[in-house]
């Protein structure tokens, strides 16, 4: 199928329903057309009885092709010979879902280094009518760079917009944002050598609407895109990811305080600081607008010192990350745990916790659902002599959710901690990190990053729409992975994040009322829970800075026979409540596939 859009329709992706002869219905979300086009290709059953496509207004639905299955296996096969063997696996024993998303996988998926061809393939060039702003175009240029001027100049002289005028600053210094902006309605702030495509201006314009600023992905000098979130206020301060493809309104602009930018070399990065920390609402338009050069400074411990910020800067791996106040003394942190027998996991989760954690008010509440080991019954009475220490008893069938509701029932912490009974502590300042963020008026759940026992990657977030529910991104990755625009090494925004560590303020959980027990007992009830804060207007965050190792579900085991059914209900229940979100996931760029977990193109 390929699907156009327009420029500026919404980025949620188009939905296929499928309705099979015994009842069953599928859900597929597709790739979206982020350029302006956009190619799927997926498995329909052969009893399928209809099929339903839902796209938003805009988007039109202008090619339907088949090929056989043995055709896509064999282009497999061609390209990626380890997963054409991987489908014919899961064919003899009846796996259709996974048939199905490892030969997309090996035919329609795109390595993010081969943007170019990708691209080219798939853009469309913006046609539609731009309301009239009047737009200043600055361009801070050294007098020396005259053929990097030059590119500027005529990527400007090419617009397609015609109401934007251009003035060239070659000062050593430059003044306060709203001198640059003068008498005109928005402000494109530009660095010489910064190509624009032709409706690049065009486009944003149309975008800006009321919002504060509209922003751009840009494609940086080495050819390799950069692809951006939608508004993202804590990556935007941490790494400047909008850059310098922006209109920043006049509303916008006289709400920053009116101080010098300061050197050239560093004014359009400090404009960039002062815009994000000021914002209240961004558009972002999910295509690549211009060729820049990567900036090469980010003077954000400057700029919030000017702001008066109580937030410090402290550098991790060359990335600049947000460090937020901790109040003295430190509120109460209740550590949640729920588990049942397995005495190896338990007592490394505890005594990670009470002695190998540094921070200087803890509670630790353990869920215990009915644990029969001798040892870790003696254990349990050893903990107890620890006066931070309670063990409530949840004797019921196996509910995650509820055993969870249960421990921060008998929590009396300001910021509850839910810790599954499989993880490892491995840095001693984990928990602060977690509770400076966690007690921010604006935030709701945080959560930490978390490493498999090997050291690789198991979670940086959850992306809600991936492998068509949701999932962990970069699952296996080398821990080191500085992940697209370097956001692995900076706290960040996220759609959700694990319960196998996540941190939230009691009143906060309280308020959108826990984890949903009915709907969710075992799966997807911290996804749930992190979009239900969202709703409230909450922010999820994931940081680097709480460092842990997850032996993921060593203590459940995999989920086959009636708990395979089980989780298929709840995937069901997740899907029809969350269809929107999965559609679109705010931090997930549309072009990038849901079918992997390596941020591929799609």
């Amino acid at each position: 199928m390929t699907f156009v859009a327009d420029a500026t329709a919404p980025s949620r992706r188009p939905v296929l329903r499928i309705r099979r002869s015994d009842g069953d219905a599928q859900v597929l979300v597709l790739p979206g057309p982020a350029l302006g086009l956009a190619h799927w290709i997926g498995l329909i059953p052969s009893d399928a009885i209809d099929i339903l496509i839902s796209t938003d207004p805009g988007t039109k639905l202008t090619r339907v092709g088949r090929r056989s299955e043995a055709s896509v296996l064999l282009e497999c096969a061609w390209r990626k010979p380890g997963n054409a063997a991987a489908a014919l696996l899961a064919r003899m024993r009846g796996q259709g879902r996974r048939v199905r998303d490892i030969l997309r996988g090996g035919v329609a998926v795109t390595r993010r280094t081969r943007f170019a061809a990708w691209a080219d393939e798939r853009r469309v060039a913006f046609t539609g009518k731009a309301p009239p702003l009047p737009i200043r175009c600055i361009v801070l240029s050294d007098a020396s760079d005259t053929d990097a001027l030059a590119r500027t100049e005529a990527s400007l002289t090419a617009q397609t917009y015609p109401l934007a005028t251009v003035e060239v600053v070659t000062s050593a210094s430059i003044g306060s944002p709203a001198e640059l902006l003068g008498d005109a309605a928005c402000l494109c702030l530009l660095r010489a050598g910064d190509a624009l495509d032709p409706d690049a201006l065009a486009l944003l314009a149309a975008s800006l609407g009321t919002a504060d600023l509209a922003y751009a992905d840009e494609i940086v000098s080495d050819g390799s895109p950069r692809l951006k979130p939608d508004w993202s206020p804590d990556l935007a301060l941490a790494t400047g990811y909008v850059g310098r493809v922006a209109l920043f309104s006049r509303a916008l602009i006289e709400r920053l305080p009116q101080l010098p930018l300061g050197p050239s070399m560093e004014a359009v990065e400090a404009f960039g600081i002062l815009a994000a920390h000021a914002c209240r609402r961004a558009v972002h338009c999910p295509r690549p607008l211009a060729r820049v050069s990567p900036a090469s400074t980010h003077p954000l411990g400057r700029c919030l010192a000017a702001l008066g910020s109580p937030v410090r800067v402290a550098e991790r791996d060359g990335a600049m990350d947000l460090k937020w106040p901790l109040p003295d003394p430190a509120p109460l942190a209740s550590v949640i745990i729920p588990s049942r027998d397995r005495i190896d996991l338990i007592s490394v989760a505890c005594r990670g916790v009470l002695e190998a954690t540094d921070y200087p008010a803890i509670e630790l509440v353990v869920v215990d659902n009915g644990s029969t080991d001798p040892a870790v019954l003696a254990f349990y009475e050893e903990l107890q002599r620890d006066r931070r220490v309670r063990i409530v008893r949840y004797p019921h069938d196996f509910n995650f959710a509820a055993m969870v509701n249960a421990g921060v029932q008998a929590a009396s912490g300001q910021v509850v901690v839910l810790l599954n009974n499989d993880i490892g502590v491995r840095n001693a300042g984990w928990l602060g990190e977690m509770v400076r963020q966690a007690i921010r008026p604006e935030v709701g759940a945080v959560g930490a990053k978390l490493l498999f026992g090997d050291g690789t990657l198991q979670h940086v977030g959850v992306v809600v729409g991936l492998a068509g529910r949701a999932g962990h991104l970069l699952r296996r990755r080398p821990a080191d992975t500085p992940g697209h625009l370097c956001q692995l090494r900076v706290a960040h925004e996220v759609s959700a994040v694990t319960a196998a560590c996540l941190a939230v303020s009691h009143e906060k959980y309280e308020a959108v009322g826990g984890f949903d027990a009915e709907s969710f007992p075992v799966d997807f009830n911290d996804v749930d829970f992190c979009l239900r804060l969202g709703a409230r207007g909450y922010r999820t965050i994931w940081t680097p800075a709480a460092e842990l190792y997850h032996f993921e579900s060593v203590s459940r085991g995999p989920s086959v026979g009636a708990k395979r059914e089980r989780f298929e209900r709840e995937a069901a229940r997740f899907t029809e409540r969350w269809l929107d979100v999965i559609r679109h996931d705010p931090f997930y760029h549309p072009a990038l596939s849901l079918t992997t977990f390596g941020e591929d193109l799609e």
